[in-house]
Order: structure tokens, then sequence, then C-alpha cells
């Protein structure tokens, strides 16, 4: 009960921000297919979820803790105080974590919204869409994205709990005490019950969230 709002506020922050990246970029490349911003889009994407979470943590470490000086790198849940500068050491030291876990999943997530979006577009019914003068916005928002979305919708609730279990290096990289380096600990300490909580909640998510996926 410590430790989940924790974690809950960091991923759900960071599928937010995977979500804010993910549908705007991956429907303008669709929109735009083989240009020179879906090429370069594409290329970040492919960057971005190739690269692992903890090599690019560690990267932002290096960078803006070490070298600028900018941010905390060692999640603290207990800072004192109240008011705006209480959130606002709560915000800087979930931007690193927050950024790592959301462009790693918005990255896939905009490869998966532009081949949605493609299959769609190019349907009969968007042609007929087109025939009838309305305007390409209204194409494009009222009859392929709606449609386009929907195994998107899905997906993203079925990775949703594999989320929380990839969120475990990057809750060990950034000190955050989440679920993830509780069930580190616990498996360190071999203290079993711990770790069969810990599984319990996993599963209960994904049994959750494959419930969403379906309604």
């Amino acid at each position: 009960l410590q430790r989940v709002p924790v974690t809950l506020a960091v991923i759900g922050a960071s599928q937010v921000l995977a979500l804010l990246v993910a549908l705007p970029v991956g429907i303008y490349s669709a929109v735009r297919p083989y240009s020179v911003f879906d090429r370069i889009a594409s290329t970040l994407a492919f960057i971005g979820f190739s690269l692992p979470t903890f090599f690019t943590g560690l990267l932002l470490i290096l960078l803006f803790s070490i070298t600028l000086d900018w941010l905390p790198f060692v999640y603290r849940a207990d800072i004192p105080g109240s008011g705006w500068d209480w959130w606002w050491a709560h915000i800087k030291q979930a931007i690193m974590p927050v950024t790592v876990l959301g462009l790693a999943q918005g990255a896939s997530w905009m490869r998966y919204v532009r081949s949605a979006v493609l299959d769609v577009i190019r349907l009969d019914y968007v042609t007929t869409a087109r025939s009838k003068g309305l305007a390409e916005r209204a194409v494009i928002v009222r009859h392929v994205v709606r449609n386009a979305l929907i195994p998107v919708v899905t997906l993203v609730a079925l990775q949703m709990p594999a989320v929380f279990g990839g969120a475990i290096i990057t809750e060990q990289i950034f000190r955050i005490p989440g679920i993830g380096s509780l069930l580190i600990d616990a498996i360190q300490r071999n203290d079993t019950p711990v770790i069969m909580a810990v599984t319990f909640v996993l599963s209960c998510l994904v049994i959750l969230f494959n419930l969403i996926a379906d309604l």
C-alpha cells in the first residue's frame, strides 16, 4: 500500500506522455507517408524502442544530473514541506523516469498507430467520404482515426501490465520506492511472502486490463 501509489504515479504519467507522443506523430506520419517527417519520426521511433531503458536512464542521469546538475537522480517519496515547492520537487524528480518510460513506450505505440491508420486510410469508405466533399480533417478525425484506434486501444490495455514489469529496471536506476524496487529487495532477502504479494498484484493488473480491453 505504501509502494503502489508511487509506481502508479510514475507509470501513469509516463503512459500519458507516451500517448501524447504516439497518437499525433503516428497519425501525421500515416497521413503523409514516406515524407521527410515520416522518415525522421520512424527513425527516432526505431531508436527509441531499440535502446533499453537502463541505457537511456543512465544517459539522462549523466547529462541532466551530473553534467548540468538540473535534476535529482535519486527519487524521494518523503520530501518535506508543502505547497508549490513540494509539488515542484516531486515534478523535478519524476521528469527523468517518466521521460525514459514514456518515450520508450511512445516509440513503440507510434509504429502501431501509423500502421493502423495506414490500413484504414486506404479503405473504400474513406474514399467515399472524401468524394462527398468532407474536409480532409473531418475525414481523418471522424472516419479514419476512430476506426484505426480500435486495435491500438486493445494493444495499449494489454501492454499495461508489461509496463509495470518493465518499470522494475527504471525504478532501480532512479531509486524509486515503488513495487518494482520492493520486488527486487524481497528477492535479495528471500522474502517469499512479499514476492508472492507483488506477483499477486501484477496478476490482478493483467486480469483488470484484459477486462478493460474487452469492454
